[in-house]
């Protein structure tokens, strides 16, 4: 089973990923980072090494859900393969730091690869809003996230927002601004609570309009 995490820069999705993959003894993957090799140059000159950023995402990400999807684990993964497609591209093509002849080269790689996988049993959306973003950057202190800027993280939420609402699979949406589920227990166990109804039935049916909606 594919369990995935989706969510901004600073939302708190790895430690989500964390505490879920303990709870349930399910393996985590995460999004490689601390050894990016583009992504400090990126944050530096997002113009210049948005391509080379986006593509090293899209293989990493194809070559998890591939392997995901071949395996007979339930397995966890920190961010998506749509996430970078759906949110991460776009947002730099529209602001101007991923060329049209980029963007497009990208996106047909792109639609050519998730042709052959399928959507996670489950997607988990943090839902974040700006100030909540920034006081966790600051708090977590990575030097190369120091000058990512405001409209870059705002124009990032504005894209999530079109895509969660457009998500056809099954979604669970974690509101990051109250629901503080890696400094208080109880509000983890509200998490958890709705994955076991979500994944295995464990309470009463839901109509089918609640689906997606925050906790």
């Amino acid at each position: 089973m594919h369990i995935a995490v989706a969510g901004n820069i600073g939302c708190g999705k790895t430690t989500l990923t964390n505490m879920l993959a303990k709870h349930y003894g399910w393996e985590p993957r995460f999004e490689s980072v601390e050894y990016n090799p583009y992504l400090a140059d990126f944050y530096a000159d997002m113009a210049r090494w948005s391509f080379n950023l986006q593509i090293y995402f899209l293989n990493k990400r194809f070559k998890d859900v591939v392997d995901i999807l071949n395996s007979d684990k339930y397995v966890i993964q920190d961010r998506t393969i749509y996430e970078d497609a759906r949110i991460f591209a776009p947002n730099l093509h529209r602001q101007g730091f991923m060329t049209d002849r980029d963007f497009d080269n990208y996106t047909d790689l792109f639609n050519l690869m998730t042709s052959l996988i399928r959507n996670p049993d489950l997607m988990i959306y943090v839902r974040a809003s700006v100030p909540t973003l920034v006081q966790q950057i600051q708090k977590r202190g990575r030097k190369y996230e120091a000058s990512i800027r405001i409209d870059y993280l705002q124009g990032l939420n504005d894209l999530y927002e079109d895509w969660i609402k457009d998500y056809k699979g099954k979604l669970l949406i974690v509101d990051g601004d109250t629901i503080k589920f890696g400094e208080r227990p109880e509000d983890f166990q509200q998490v958890t609570d709705r994955i076991d109804a979500e994944l295995f039935g464990l309470f009463p049916f839901e109509p089918a309009d609640t689906q997606g909606k925050d906790i």
